[in-house]
Order: structure tokens, then sequence, then C-alpha cells
């Protein structure tokens, strides 16, 4: 999983029109297989991924990680997941929505 997270910053990095204006933090709790907690930082145009959750984030997301592998690769919707129970936002369902958005703008083919 550690190669996910690390393509996911690179990626974000590496083309930061998308996020230019984003100043967000979210958090990933993965459950199942690979089961994780990262934050994902989003703040002037920059992406920052940790380990560290104790900062408090503005919507936090709890799935599995298949799911989540799934939601990255586009493969998944994640206000279908909501309504299945497949993802638990707590925090605004709006940053929940726009991070499936921006998902949208990379390729996470690792």
């Amino acid at each position: 999983m550690n190669e996910t997270w690390n393509l996911i910053e690179k990626t974000m990095n590496e083309n930061p029109a998308p996020i230019q204006n984003e100043n967000v933090r979210y958090e990933f709790n993965l459950t199942g297989d690979d089961a994780c907690m990262r934050q994902l930082i989003l703040a002037e145009g920059k992406a920052t991924i940790t380990e560290d959750t104790s900062s408090k984030a503005d919507c936090k997301l709890t799935m599995s990680t298949k799911d989540f592998m799934k939601l990255l690769t586009g493969d998944l919707n994640s206000t279908t997941a909501f309504m299945f129970g497949k993802l638990k936002v707590d925090g605004s369902i709006g940053l929940a929505l726009k991070l499936e958005g921006l998902l949208k703008e990379y390729s996470f083919e690792g």
C-alpha cells in the first residue's frame, strides 16, 4: 500500500494544476487487507501524504482498501459507494465528492 500512497503524492505533485486552489486535509481509514490510516493534505498547490493523523481532518473517509483502489482508478463512484455503505464519511460530504472529481484529473496506474 505504501507504493500506492507514494504514487498518489508523486502524481499530484507532477501536475499541481487541479489542486492549485485547494486547502483541505482528507483522512483515509482503510480497512481489510493492507489496512492503514493516512492523511492527504492539499495546500498551496502541493499534495502531501502523512501517516500522522493527529491533526483534525476536514473530511474522514472510511472504506476497504479494495474499494479505495477502485475509487482511485475510477471504477467506483463515491456516491454509489456511500449509498451502499461501502464508504463512510465523517465531515463534509461535499469535500468527499470534490475529492472524487480531483482524483479523476489524474491517472494512478502504477
